[in-house]
């Protein structure tokens, strides 16, 4: 079902296909995969034969993570493969990755030493892999500065995100908290993407694990909002039941007045 979905997926968006109604406004010479969860690395042995499949029926794969069970043997069988290695990362704190959730069901937390080699042998595997930061602001976090960490992971891209509030605003920040924190990292404007709760609605082309196309709804607080299932009416019949933005999309790939290198 996997393979089937993919190669379905990769029918609708691949590069030769003009009949995609996002050629009226988008063009683009590859097609990616990107991976993102909940976290990917739960699958295991399964999570190394999706990326083998994507790449074989024709995506660049990308894979983001909390890094909490990217093994060294793991990193081994993946880096090969990937194209992108997104490392979810909130704080350098360990008891605030654990108010923020940031621990295994055995309690435990990521030693950033070990983050650190890890991606090193990542890098050493394939000299040609990107490495992106992934950081979500929200109340626990929202006061750190990030840069000693920045800087010893040497990512080439940094995404910077709000949190967005889809059933609990608990952990949500105001705009001047948001933008305090970005201002706090503006030495590294040049490799961040900066991302506000408005810039995530409509503007990603997302597939949850049922085979749906899924979105961010405008109101935020009414959740996602989902398509049919694509093996079952097909990429364009189900890509066409859902709202999506592509000047919001194509606007994450150049420069943003407010929040510097969109990618």
């Amino acid at each position: 079902m996997i393979r089937s979905l993919l190669t379905e997926l990769f029918r609708f968006f691949r590069p030769g296909n003009h009949s995609n109604p996002l050629r009226k406004k988008l063009s683009w010479k590859a097609l990616r995969l990107n991976l993102a969860g909940g976290e990917p690395s739960i699958l295991g042995e399964r999570l190394v034969e999706i990326v083998q499949a994507a790449r074989e029926v024709g995506f660049r794969v990308s894979l983001i993570s909390n890094a909490s069970r990217l093994t060294p043997l793991m990193i081994r069988q993946l880096a090969p493969d990937l194209t992108c290695l997104g490392i979810s990362l909130d704080s350098a704190v360990a008891a605030t990755n654990r108010e923020i959730g940031r621990f295994d069901g055995k309690g435990r937390l990521l030693h950033l030493s070990q983050l650190v080699e890890n991606l090193r042998l990542a890098r050493q595997l394939n000299p040609e892999l990107a490495l992106k930061l992934n950081t979500v602001v929200n109340r626990r976090n929202v006061r750190e500065d990030l840069s000693h960490l920045a800087d010893e992971l040497r990512p080439d891209r940094w995404k910077i995100l709000r949190m967005l509030p889809i059933t609990d605003r608990s952990l949500a920040v105001s705009d001047e908290e948001f933008y305090t924190f970005v201002e706090r990292h503006r030495r590294f404007e040049p490799i961040q993407c900066v991302e506000d709760n408005e810039d995530m609605c409509e503007s990603y082309l997302m597939v949850d694990p049922y085979g749906r196309f899924f979105q961010n709804h405008t109101s935020l607080a009414q959740g996602y909002i989902y398509s049919q299932p694509v093996l079952l009416a097909g990429a364009g019949s189900a890509f066409s039941d859902l709202p999506f933005d592509a000047d919001r999309f194509q606007s994450r790939y150049t420069v943003g007045a407010a929040g510097g290198i969109q990618r």
